[in-house]
């Protein structure tokens, strides 16, 4: 059977490289890409194209009825740090953008739906080294009780309707091809471009903030080996963990000079981002994505850390 994949949220840094990936495994006439923003190059020039804005209900129902999705990847959301400064409309987005895909999936028989969630889903109170699947969850942000109470309904509707709803928590996430959206993690891929450009960077965390971490391609890799799983072997209806590899500012500054000799790290006092960094784990447990769908990690951080600059050299 031929797939008909709607990934809603494609401008941004997962969309980008989803949408690449997906296009090359399915076709790319069998994957429309959609965002509320003018499509990058990429997008427009490699398969079909649509506006959509999660919040006009009419215009998604009416992209629901005319591709008549098999599969809907939503990555529409308001980020961590974003979301600070913007909380209810964070909240409004990431909340009510769900609830439409959610509703029209049930309504047009969507076989499956993806959505992400995050590390940001724990809280102060949550272990924070190896945290499990399941524990004190008391998130103090909005993205963070946003992405807990979406995960909450994810399983509500496979609960209640059927829906074949998957989903990852996402750590932070490092890749060369777009631009992060505004998230706790950013600095992880901002140093690359900065070591490149002025052999400088000044981070917003400090030196010895751990946090999880991924590298792009692991992600990717993640999302697609979740969907392509048979169901019988999800038994997470709320949202996977996913470990990545843990390191601290100083660490991936270290990795930098390895191949760049002449960079500089330093460190700013103060920023808001801090404290939402302080409140997440500082490592994961992903045994049970490991044990149900045959999860394996790739990327280390010396691997991140020279594909980075590597990749990112032909394009600065």
């Amino acid at each position: 059977m031929t797939e008909k994949i709607f990934v809603i949220g494609a401008n941004g840094q997962i969309g980008t490289e989803l949408v690449a990936a997906l296009r090359n495994i399915h076709g790319a006439e069998n994957v429309i890409a959609s965002d509320i923003n003018s499509p990058n190059y990429a997008l427009r020039n490699t398969g079909p194209f649509e506006y959509a804005n999660v919040l006009d209900k009419d215009n998604l129902h009416h992209l629901f009825d005319k591709h008549r999705p098999t599969q809907v990847y939503l990555l529409a959301a308001i980020l961590s740090a974003v979301g600070e400064q913007k909380p209810k409309m964070a909240w409004d987005l990431n909340m009510t953008g769900l609830l439409h895909v959610l509703d029209f999936a049930v309504e047009f028989k969507v076989q499956k739906v993806f959505w992400p969630s995050s590390i940001a889903v724990f809280g102060p109170h949550s272990p924070q080294y190896n945290t499990p699947q399941y524990c004190v969850m008391d998130p103090n942000t909005v993205y963070g009780f946003s992405k807990l109470a979406g995960e909450r309904w994810c399983e509500y509707y496979f609960s209640k309707y059927g829906l074949d709803v998957r989903s990852l928590r996402y750590p932070g996430l490092i890749g060369w091809r777009a631009n992060p959206g505004g998230g706790t993690t950013d600095y992880a891929v901002h140093i690359f471009h900065e070591a490149l450009k002025h052999q400088k960077y000044q981070g917003f965390l400090s030196a010895q903030t751990a946090l999880p971490m991924m590298y792009m391609d692991d992600a990717i890799r993640a999302t697609l080996t979740l969907m392509d799983a048979p169901a019988e072997n999800i038994t997470i209806r709320s949202s996977y963990n996913l470990a990545g590899v843990s390191f601290t500012p100083e660490q991936l500054a270290a990795e930098i000079k390895k191949l760049m000799p002449g960079f500089e790290m330093s460190y700013a006092e103060n920023d808001p981002r801090q404290a939402i960094a302080d409140s997440w784990p500082k490592s994961i447990d992903d045994s049970q994505a490991q044990q149900d769908w045959g999860w394996q990690l790739e990327y280390d951080l010396p691997k991140i850390t020279e594909d980075m600059l590597t990749n990112l050299k032909t394009i600065i």
